[in-house]
């Protein structure tokens, strides 16, 4: 079955978390998304039956669903109470054999250890920018500056400020101090690639295609330091980031720059074992691409990174749920089945 073909006609099981502790407004906004999501699939013909996770018992709620008869869009972040749970669900999902988007528990996994996945990078051949792992201050062998420190194992720039970006030795070390103590776990240093960022989604298995790619444009920003997409950027409206960060999508580059990225793009996703689709952070310095960070779960929502891709290449957002299914469906026991 092709993904371009996705039948219209295909069940989707909207599987997302809804954590009761969460505050008021959280949980509205969350709820508008999943309406959201639902008038999109609807608009391209799925019937959608919505599934609301609100603890960590998500074999229950998965007792009542057949899965022969749905493809699950899983939007389900975590488990309520249990931090970094993605890999929990997507193991959940296969246990009971459900056909799910997006990538596999072990995939989501690794997209946690940093480290981990910029060996896999670099073992691949892929240039990631050079790094070290640090669990004391001391920092001791390194010497390449600026430098950015990060935590290890978190996701959403979670920790990236611009403090995170250290100018000496002992900035350095004050910043490791600072990650080790915060967040509980080792700190991640970086070159920093003072360069253009590009955000590049791909999709697809087997020959995945990268949709136009967006560049954060950091024009505004004449320190160093300033020249990242932190945490604000991308969650705290109203903060310098986010309002002066500006998106160009697509990004201006000339032919080779885009075969160019494109490659580079490709094997990190494949590296990796990105499945459906994936997100990609890569700045380029000196005419090289370097990947910073690989998300085999992106986000989805209709003002996301990867929904305004894939619309630049033509697909409203209801076409390109449908094509995620779609993907997904190409490995349904009874659905892909019937289209061979």
């Amino acid at each position: 079955m092709s993904a371009e073909d996705t039948p219209t006609g295909l069940p989707v099981l909207l599987l997302h978390n809804l954590d009761p502790t969460w505050a008021p407004s959280d949980i509205d906004e969350v709820l508008q998304e999943v309406n959201r999501l639902e008038a999109a699939l609807r608009s391209q013909g799925h019937p959608i039956t919505s599934v609301a996770v609100q603890d960590a018992n998500l074999a229950d709620r998965l007792r009542s669903y057949h899965p022969h008869d749905y493809v699950v869009l899983n939007w389900c972040e975590e488990l309520a109470g249990l931090p970094r749970s993605d890999a929990l669900v997507a193991e959940i999902l296969e246990q009971h054999h459900f056909t799910y988007t997006g990538s596999t528990p072990e995939v989501l996994a690794l997209s946690w250890d940093k480290p981990r996945a910029k060996q896999l990078l670099a073992d691949r051949g892929v240039p990631t920018p050079r790094w070290q792992v640090f669990h004391t201050p001391a920092a001791d062998g390194w010497d390449c500056f600026p430098a950015i420190v990060k935590p290890a194992r978190e996701h959403c720039s979670l920790g990236v400020t611009a403090e995170a970006v250290v100018l000496n030795r002992r900035e350095l070390e004050d910043r490791v101090a600072h990650v080790l103590e915060a967040f509980g776990q080792p700190a991640l240093v970086e070159d920093f690639i003072d360069g253009r960022e590009f955000h590049v989604s791909l999709w697809g298995d087997g020959c995945p295609r990268m949709l136009p790619p967006a560049e954060m444009d950091f024009t505004a920003f004449s320190d160093v330091r300033d020249r990242l997409c932190t945490y604000d950027s991308k969650f705290r409206p109203g903060s310098r980031h986010y309002d002066q960060i500006q998106l160009r999508l697509p990004a201006p580059l000339d032919e080779a720059e885009h075969d160019l990225l494109e490659r580079v793009a490709l094997a990190a996703y494949r590296a990796v074992g990105c499945r459906d689709y994936g997100r990609l952070d890569i700045r380029m310095r000196d005419g090289v691409f370097y990947v910073l960070d690989v998300n085999p779960n992106p986000d989805i929502c209709a003002d996301t990174s990867t929904a305004c891709a894939a619309e630049a290449a033509g697909y409203s957002y209801g076409a390109m749920l449908s094509r995620l299914v779609g993907f997904a469906a190409r490995r349904h026991p009874v659905f892909g089945a019937r289209r061979h």
